[in-house]
This record gives structure tokens, C-alpha cells and sequence, in this order.
């Protein structure tokens, strides 16, 4: 059996951190497994881990103390002088398409993270064979990997759907000024990634079937489109969670809690709650993109929040 440690998990990690300088050379790949396999019905799916990124706990939660957080990341044996953020990308090959569920990092934002290709490449998966990226939301975390630094496509054979709602949002500059400081770059940013793309984009409505076998949910607030997506076949399915936390062990634990990277952070807590109860309710299996790697597990209610719950690999 992989230890801990074989196994990738000290490199898992988040979304886009400030202050961190973009890289744009992947790092080394990381020693032991960076990929994990399991079966939806006849899907099988297949977490690929694109490395991590490190940030302070100061100012990570916006309605919290510092304190009060490294307590919480305490109590599930986390670091208290720095916050790991996971980066994890969901593929799904359905038998008749190979799906990709957002796009990593592109080895462009942290030195810790671009590892995507590497393991993509460990797991047999060619990216000339994706034909579909379904994007959940469009910070620059989910979507560098779309291109190059050069901003060649890196997945040639690939329709890209987007959320109508998250694609209306970014692409009118006039927005700019209603939304965050720290989020403004994802303009710029959207209209640059998707540009190789152009003609392979469609948008799908909230709630909407994507494709056979996916569906949107609606979880808005982290970004204006922010999108669950739901993974079906037969009587078997799992819920993609995007970012509706980011590490489980604080933002599920303490739903309420409102992250640095939150478009709008009371939507973003009230879609929190909603979606982590469906999952629990239902005892659906979930992957997350700043899950812990290898990311495969469930929710469960706990006291005034809820837990992750680790997958068992032998099974």
C-alpha cells in the first residue's frame, strides 16, 4: 500500500494566491502518484493533480481572525504558519469522449504548480484526445492551462463550455469596476485563454445537460457563473465541486467563512451550504479542485458544517 507521502498527497493545493510569481516553466514532476483512478457506472474517471500553491493565513478569510482559523486548520492536522491550496483536475472518459473538467494552471502562476501535463501524461492521457473542456468558473487557476504562454491551445481537438452566465460576465469590460479588485484580471485574462478556442466555444445554461452524462448546477457566488457540475451514469453518479470550497478541512468545517477569492461572499456561503448539504443528503461521491489529492470522497454534515471524507482506495 502507498504511504502518505508515495502517494502525492503533501502536493496537493487552491486557487490564484497574491503575491506569488507566475511561473512559466512547470516545475520537476513530484515523486510517487499523481493521478487516481475510479469508475462512475461505466465512466471511468481519473484525478490528475497539477501541483499546489502556498499563501499566508492572513487575510485568507475575510469574516474571520487569523486565530480562528489556524485553530480550525489545527483540529485536521494542517500547518497554522501557511495555507496549501490544491490544484486537481477531473477527467472523465465517458467511451465515447474523453471530458475535462476546468483546465489547471498551465505551470504560469506558482513554481509549485504546472504539473498537469506530467501526469497527464503518467495516466495515458493524450491531451490531442480531449474533446471536451467544461469549465466551472473562469479564475485564471482554472483556465491558464487552456494555452501556452505563448497562448497556443494546448488541448487542439477541444470544445470549450463555459456557463452563460460566468462567460457574459467576463467578457464586458464595463464590469470591471463592479467586481473585485483582485479579480480583475480575469478580463483580460478570459478574452487571452480562450482566443485559440474561438469557433469550439459554447456557453450552457445554468442547470442546463452539457452533455450526456453532465449537468450544470447552479453554485454562483465565488464567481458570478460558478458552476457544480453533476457526473451521471446509470444509478451511479458524483458531484465535480469546482470551488464551492476551497481546502474542505476549513471552508466545509466553517461553511459561513468568507474566502479572499469569494466574487460575492454571502451568494458564495449560501451556495456553500446548499451544495454540501445536497451532497451529504444524497451520500454522492465527490471530487473537488482544491480537495486534498487525490480528491475522491464524500461529504458528511457535522455539527453546524460538514466534513470530507476520504474515499477508501482499496475499494
Amino acid at each position: 500500500m502507498l504511504t502518505r507521502r508515495q502517494a502525492g498527497l503533501g502536493t496537493a493545493a487552491i486557487g490564484l494566491l497574491p503575491g506569488l510569481a507566475a511561473a512559466q516553466t512547470a516545475p520537476a514532476a513530484p515523486t510517487g502518484t499523481g493521478f487516481h483512478r475510479f469508475k462512475v457506472g461505466s465512466f471511468t474517471v481519473t484525478v490528475v493533480n497539477d501541483g499546489f500553491a502556498r499563501r499566508g493565513i492572513e487575510g485568507l478569510v475575510l469574516n474571520a481572525p487569523p486565530d480562528a482559523v489556524r485553530a480550525v486548520l489545527a483540529e485536521s492536522f494542517l500547518p497554522t504558519d501557511h495555507y496549501i491550496g490544491p490544484y486537481n483536475v477531473t477527467f472523465v472518459d465517458t467511451g465515447r469522449q474523453l471530458v475535462m473538467i476546468d483546465a489547471g494552471t498551465g505551470g504560469q502562476l506558482t513554481p509549485t504548480a504546472g504539473r498537469l501535463g506530467a501526469n497527464m501524461a503518467a495516466a495515458g492521457l493524450d491531451p490531442a484526445r480531449v474533446g471536451l473542456i467544461i469549465i466551472t468558473h473562469c479564475h485564471q487557476d482554472h483556465i491558464h492551462g487552456l494555452t501556452t504562454a505563448e497562448g497556443a491551445a494546448v488541448f487542439p481537438n477541444a470544445e470549450v463550455a463555459v456557463c452563460e452566465t460566468e462567460h457574459a460576465w467576463w467578457a464586458d469590460a464595463s464590469n470591471e469596476t463592479r467586481s473585485p479588485q483582485g479579480q480583475r484580471v480575469n478580463f483580460a485574462n478570459v478574452a487571452r485563454r480562450f482566443a485559440p478556442y474561438q469557433g469550439r466555444i459554447r456557453r450552457y445554461a445554468p442547470e442546463a445537460e452539457i452533455a450526456p452524462g453532465f449537468r450544470a448546477i447552479a453554485a454562483h457566488g465565488h464567481s458570478p457563473g460558478h458552476t457544480v457540475v453533476q457526473v451521471a451514469d446509470g444509478n451511479d453518479q458524483m458531484l465535480m465541486l469546482a470551488d464551492i470550497t476551497h481546502r474542505p478541512e476549513l471552508f466545509a468545517r466553517r461553511p459561513d467563512y468568507v474566502s479572499l477569492f469569494d466574487f460575492d461572499g454571502a451568494a458564495a456561503a449560501a451556495s456553500r451550504r446548499r451544495i454540501l448539504d445536497r451532497a451529504a443528503a444524497d451520500r454522492v461521491r465527490v471530487t473537488g479542485y482544491h480537495f486534498p489529492f487525490p480528491s475522491n470522497g464524500f461529504i458528511t454534515r457535522e455539527g453546524e458544517g460538514f466534513r470530507f471524507i476520504p474515499a477508501d482506495w482499496n475499494a
